[in-house]
Parts: structure tokens; sequence; C-alpha cells
């Protein structure tokens, strides 16, 4: 608005000055007569505009020193609020809550600096534990910012694990469309509150927004989409959120995970088997190793004859091997069952492998044996050394791989 300003005072004293020009030059100056109270004022058209610039000169000069001393008290009044805005913002970050108070209570008097002097204001009581001066900061806001205040509300909501209250604040309808920092709030909270489905589908505007960093978006897009499956109602609902998932993210070991944990439970064996199968085929993880023998799944043979397989591959996998002992217990195989749980042991599965060790034993009648493999499943969780076995006649054990070491 300044620079446009100028430009027309610019443009209107080239025109006076080039109609002055003309008017010296030329042969007719013209003549003003001017009657006001019994007198007469005469003169020349060039002399009467050159008095009226002259006037209006003066004027303007008059009005800008009478409003000198406004403007000087405004702009001191303008650099104290941002001296006490950025010293107020740098004391809440450095953990001096009072002060920070104490410094931005001045600062929300501007209207340019209300924003964010009380966004900080009630970050600062918060930290404090004040929980109502919060409330009462952001309450101020009134009908202004409707946007900060919201994101505001939800910051300290989530951080009091209300992420419901901060859903009703960040969809109100003032606040309307969300800025970035709101939709990540928003998802966030969806999450938190068991709506993992609809935190899912905010990925693409959260992308398109950049609101978060791509390594934020990925670890937020892997723990969405474990939640919304563990989340899922019924088959039909499992089934439609792990078609909808990308092909990378369905080889994801926690999204895998979570699949097989719910379709186990809703006794969907053979897909629970199969995406753990195919998340290993695509990348080794022994927590998935130990969870495809640990699962309360079927086809028990079937996934026996997989872990053979596996143990070619991974002979030293002790995550593996205890998934191989689970599964000869539940075929009763017990001497092999102890074989294998005996192998892991060797390979540091520690508590899990005494706990089996001990069902083993105690299937088998030998409760001595069962009391020994407990008691040192709970010295291993207390991390403690186990004490040794009895010098009983070990299992024979199947066969190593050769290239094992």
């Amino acid at each position: 608005m300044t620079l446009i300003r100028n430009l027309v005072l610019w443009i209107l004293l080239a025109a006076a000055g080039a109609l002055l020009a003309w008017m010296a030059l030329g042969s007719d100056h013209g003549h003003v007569l001017v009657r006001y109270g019994g007198y007469d004022y005469t003169t020349t058209l060039v002399n009467a505009i050159a008095i009226a610039l002259g006037i209006a000169v003066a004027l303007g000069l008059l009005v800008w020193l009478l409003g000198l001393p406004f403007r000087t008290w405004h702009r001191r009044r303008e650099l104290q609020t941002r001296a006490s805005l950025g010293e107020g913002l740098e004391a809440l970050h450095q953990g001096r809550y009072t002060e920070a108070d104490r410094l931005l209570a001045r600062a929300v008097q501007e209207p340019h600096a209300e924003a964010a002097a009380r966004v900080a204001s009630a970050h600062a009581a918060h930290a404090r534990g004040d929980l109502a001066r919060a409330r009462s900061e952001l309450d101020a806001f009134g009908d202004r910012h409707p946007a900060s205040r919201a994101i505001a509300a939800a910051e300290l909501a989530l951080a009091d694990g209300r992420p419901t209250d901060a859903l009703v604040a960040l969809d109100a309808p003032a606040a309307q469309p969300l800025p970035p920092r709101g939709l990540a709030l928003r998802a966030e909270a969806l999450a938190t509150s068991g709506q993992a489905a609809q935190a899912y589908e905010l990925l693409g505007p959260l992308r398109r927004h950049h609101a978060l960093t791509d390594a934020e978006l990925s670890a937020r897009e892997t723990r969405w989409a474990a939640a919304m499956l563990r989340e899922a109602r019924d088959s039909n609902a499992l089934a439609s959120h792990w078609e909808a998932l990308p092909k990378h993210l369905r080889t994801n070991p926690e999204v895998a995970a979570a699949y097989a944990d719910r379709a186990s439970a809703l006794g969907w064996d053979e897909a629970a088997c199969k995406a753990l199968e195919q998340a290993l085929a695509t990348e080794w993880n022994d927590s998935l190793a130990a969870r495809y023998g640990s699962l309360p799944l079927g086809r028990a043979e079937h996934r026996a004859a997989v872990c053979d397989r596996w143990l070619e591959k991974h002979p030293d996998s002790a995550a593996l091997l205890l998934s191989r002992a689970r599964l000869s217990a539940q075929a009763h195989d017990w001497q092999q069952a102890e074989a294998y749980a005996l192998r892991a042991m060797e390979r540091g599965a520690g508590e899990e492998a005494w706990e089996l060790l001990g069902d083993i034993r105690l299937a088998q009648a030998d409760e001595a044996g069962a009391s020994h493999a407990y008691a040192n499943a709970l010295r291993a969780s207390r991390g403690q050394t186990p004490v040794p076995l009895p010098r009983d006649p070990a299992p024979a054990l199947p066969p190593e791989d050769p290239h094992s070491t």
C-alpha cells in the first residue's frame, strides 16, 4: 500500500509540475479572482496553483509533525512487544515457565502478536501444571484465530491423553479447513482413540501438505496400518483393510504380525500362516518366526514342514528353533520337542525355552524336571544364571545343518 500511495503522489506532482511549466511558458497565465469578506484577491492561475500546492505541503507537514509522537510511541510499543514475545518464547524453550508467562502476558495485548503469545502462554501454563490457566488462555481467543486455538487445544489434550477432546477442538467449524499441523494432530488423535482406519486415510492429505517428514510419514503409515488391522471388527473388515494395503506394507513385520494375530483370533488359520510366510520370505525376522510357532493356529504339520525348510537357511535362529519345538509339542512328539528346545537354549532362547521345556516335561509326568525348568525360567526372567539340568540321558537332537557353526 505504501508503494502505491507514493506512486500516485509522484504522478500527481509530475502532472502539477507539467501544468505549471506549460502555463509559465505560455503567453496567457490566466486570472484568478477570490472574493472573501469584502476583499478581492487577484493573481495569475500559475501563482494560485503554486500557493495551493504550498498550502497543501504545509498542511501535510503539520499533520506529519502532529502525528510524530503517536507514531514514535506506537513504534516503541511494537518493539517492546516483539522483544517480550521473543524473550518469552526463549524462556519457554528453556523451561523457565513462570518467566515466560510474565513476558508473554505483555505480548498478548498486541493483535499481531496475540496468536503466538497466547499459544505459547497456554503451553507454559500447561508445563507448570496449571491446566485452568492454560484453558483460560485459549478461551481468551474468543472468535479470533480459530485454527491456532484448535491446534493448541488439541496439542494439550493429546499431551494429557484426551484424544476425544482433541478431535472436538479440531473439528470445530470455524477452524476449517485445517492447516497441515492440524491435519497431523487430527490423524494422531484418531489413531489414539481407536480409529486407526480413519487416521490411515489421512496419509494422502498429509503427504500433499508436507505436514510430516518422509521418515515420520513412513513410521505412522506402518503403525496406523497395524492398528487398523488389529481394530478390524470382523473378517470382512479385516480382508478389506488387508487388500487395500500396498505390497510393501503387507510384508512389513509389524503389519504382518498384526494381520496374523487378528486372522488367528477370527479363525483364519490359513490366511494367518500365509501372511507370516510371505513376510518371512521377503525378509527374515526372528520375531515373526517366533510368532509363527506360538500363535494358536492349526495346520501344525504344514507349519512344521515350513520350519524345517527355514532351518536349512537359518539353523542358528533361536526363535525358529523355539517355534519348531512348540510345533513338535503340539504333535505330542515330546522327545523331538525337547531336543529343539534345548538347541534353542544353546542359541540364547532363555526364559521362553525354559518355560516350554517345563511344559514338555510336565506333559510327560516329569514333575521334578518341570519344576527345575520353571525355576530356571524364573531365574532367566530376573537376569540370573539358570541352574544346569541334571545329567540325565539327553534326548536325541535332530541333525543340524552341516554349514552351521
